[in-house]
């Protein structure tokens, strides 16, 4: 990870005609005229590809995509280089056949797309715009006919919580590759939105555990999610369970009421793959500035001016954030910050200090139990993940 990120997210615009009260990039109708153009964009392309091989995956984003008249000559541009494409568009009027068609025959392989609510109502209170869940309802199903991997982010806030069981039966139901439960950082318009306690996000991380069952599950600004998933499997093998608060039993409660958790023990799954700000993860932004994070408001260059490359790798912001006995704090003390970190984005969100214990853990550095265990454990995890990376890239 310290030669080459696994994922380079794009974000070819920020226009979008949502007006979504948790966006990070408080998109607007227009396009900004520094956007990078499409020879800006493909140098960019050829800049991750030069990372060499497995390259990056590649996910263009936004605002919505599809406000390019361009995108689709990038798409195939990107394609003939050897990147894996994935597209992540608003749930607008644009997410028609047409378009996907489009996208997929210029060699696009993933669609990801955002469900907030399990009903039409929900949704489009979140959304701020009518009719936005069923054109991403159309959207995803034509998707899938079409071919397209379909990965579906759900942002957790309070709006959400108690519907997250419901969200979670619907993407089971429609069909998607992976559900990514998004842990809200405050940063653009998600700053105005109330922050969750970190003892309700941990029950929300060990419900995304429960649900892996059935469902593959990540999560987008949850690195502690890891954490869990290291955590639960070595208490199901001593026949404990965790100490856990309400919301985890009310959402598990309607998860078995509609036949998502069956209240079975299952074998112990993998842990998900440690890539987070800096470490395997890089954004560029919509004017070519270089981010560990597209949640972290901090540049390290520009693609203009610098290859990606060497951002990556050289750069101060970069080999700090994979350093992790550079941690403050709880994070700085605890034995699963090498897996886990926490959010940078979200510890320096909500204390100006890039380097600070992630807000929204309630871990207590060295309370697990099995200590001896969990260190075996901890190296294997390592291994695999390294042992992923090259596979899922490749």
């Amino acid at each position: 990870m310290a030669e080459r990120p696994f994922l380079v997210i794009w974000e070819a615009t920020r226009a979008c005609p949502l007006a979504c009260p948790h966006c990070r990039a408080e998109a607007r109708p227009a396009r900004d005229p520094r956007e990078l153009d499409g020879a800006d964009a493909r140098r960019l392309m050829d800049q991750i590809a030069a990372f060499g091989k497995p390259a990056p995956l590649f996910v263009i984003t936004g605002g919505d995509p599809f406000q390019r008249a361009d995108l689709t000559d990038l798409i195939a541009y990107g394609t003939a280089l050897g990147l894996r494409i994935a597209v992540s568009p608003s749930g607008t009027s644009t997410l028609d056949r047409t378009n996907l068609t489009a996208v997929r025959d210029a060699g696009a392989v993933a669609l990801s797309l955002s469900v907030d609510g399990s009903t039409a109502a929900r949704h489009d209170a979140f959304r701020g715009v009518d009719g936005v869940f069923e054109w991403t309802l159309d959207g995803w199903r034509t998707a899938r006919e079409l071919g397209l991997k379909v990965q579906i982010n759900t942002t957790v806030t309070r709006h959400s919580l108690e519907d997250l069981a419901d969200i979670a039966a619907l993407v089971r139901r429609e069909g998607a590759m992976l559900w990514s439960g998004f842990l809200l950082v405050p940063t653009g318009r998600g700053g105005e939105l109330s922050a969750l306690g970190a003892d309700e996000v941990e029950d929300v991380l060990h419900f995304l555990y429960d649900t892996g069952a059935t469902l593959a599950t990540k999560t987008t600004e949850g690195h502690h999610f890891r954490r869990v998933a290291l955590q639960r499997p070595l208490l199901e093998r001593h026949g404990e369970e965790p100490e856990l608060g309400p919301l985890y039993a009310r959402l598990t409660a309607r998860a078995r009421a509609l036949g998502l958790h069956d209240g079975q023990r299952r074998a112990a799954r993998r842990p998900p793959m440690d890539v987070g700000s800096g470490r395997g993860f890089v954004f560029v932004s919509h004017t070519g500035d270089v981010h560990p994070s597209g949640f972290l408001p901090l540049s390290a260059g520009n693609v203009r001016h610098h290859p990606l490359a060497d951002i990556y790798r050289g750069t101060a912001l970069f080999t700090t954030l994979r350093d992790p006995s550079l941690l403050e704090g709880a994070c700085g003390r605890c034995e699963f910050n090498a897996v886990c970190g926490g959010s940078r984005s979200r510890a320096y969100g909500a204390t100006g200090r890039l380097l600070a214990t992630d807000p929204w853990c309630a871990y207590e550095p060295g309370s697990f139990p099995y200590q001896d265990e969990l260190r075996e454990l901890l190296a294997d995890a390592g291994a695999r993940h390294a042992a992923r990376a090259e596979g899922s890239a490749a």
